[in-house]
């Protein structure tokens, strides 16, 4: 199988498997949004102990994965017992294990806050309708990060003649950019169409736009990430994708953005 093959099959399966569980019900949301943090997590720390980085992994995927369960059961109470519970623990260790350094402790905080923190907002988003709507609200969001990625990936492949940050990131372009973000906002107008959903279609635009260019640095982040630790992908649990990192940079920081613009809009 080619690697164009090989990266569309992983990219179709992953899609709609992510898709299915987010529409059946919101205890599946939950289980996702926890399964994709700890998996997120857990490949950020491997690659900071590559980077001569100390991360207590352990405490730091476990607290990724509880941020979702934590919002969906509390909310954002929960959120805030759990970070302040989280860094008590984390300088404990700090005081009692020799050879952490305090990087290492703040860099174990922001892989959990990194992750699970902002992938409960999947959780969030899908509160705001209730049962299958609320489902639909949340594929739509992950399908405006599909097709930036998509639209930037291919326009740029094809088109590409301006690099946009060759240091980090030497593939992506300026036309990838975007055209990324044309299907960002492409993708944003259809919102108002969900049924519930008080969405005016300006606020869809201006909303598409924000996670479009915001999806873009979620990628770059990720990219300078594996830059610095000396990796070419997070790991290769995803085959043609590499591992859960590499497929949800862009998600991670979506999601929350998403969020904090339905928040701001009273929804």
């Amino acid at each position: 199988m080619g690697d164009f093959a090989k990266r569309a099959l992983t990219a179709a399966i992953f899609s709609i498997s992510i898709v299915a569980l987010i529409l059946a019900s919101n205890i599946t949301t939950v289980l996702v949004a926890c399964a994709l943090s700890a998996l997120c997590a857990f490949e950020l720390y491997r690659m900071l102990r590559n980077d001569a980085k100390l991360p207590n992994e352990f405490l730091g995927t476990a607290v990724a994965a509880a941020y979702p369960v934590t919002y969906a059961i509390w909310h954002f109470n929960g959120l805030l017992s759990l970070t302040v519970g989280f860094a008590c623990a984390l300088l404990i260790w700090y005081v009692f294990y020799a050879p952490a350094r305090i990087t290492d402790v703040a860099i174990t905080l922001f892989g959990a806050c990194y992750t699970g923190l902002m992938l409960s907002s999947l959780v969030m988003i899908r509160e705001i309708l209730d049962g299958f709507w609320g489902g639909v609200l949340v594929s739509g969001v992950l399908l405006s990060v599909w097709a930036n990625d998509t639209a930037a990936y291919v326009i740029g492949s094809k088109f590409g003649k301006h690099p946009m940050a060759p240091r980090i990131s030497p593939k992506k372009s300026w036309e990838g950019f975007i055209a990324g973000i044309v299907m960002s906002v492409a993708v944003w107008s259809l919102f108002p169409l969900i049924p519930g959903l008080d969405l005016p279609i300006g606020w869809a635009i201006v909303s598409g736009l924000a996670c479009g260019w915001i999806g873009i640095l979620g990628d770059l982040v990720e990219s300078r990430i594996k830059r610095n630790t000396g990796f070419k992908d997070s790991s290769n649990l995803l085959p043609g994708h590499g591992g859960f990192l590499d497929r949800c940079d862009s998600l991670i920081v979506v999601a929350a953005v998403a969020s904090l613009l339905f928040r701001l809009i009273g929804l």
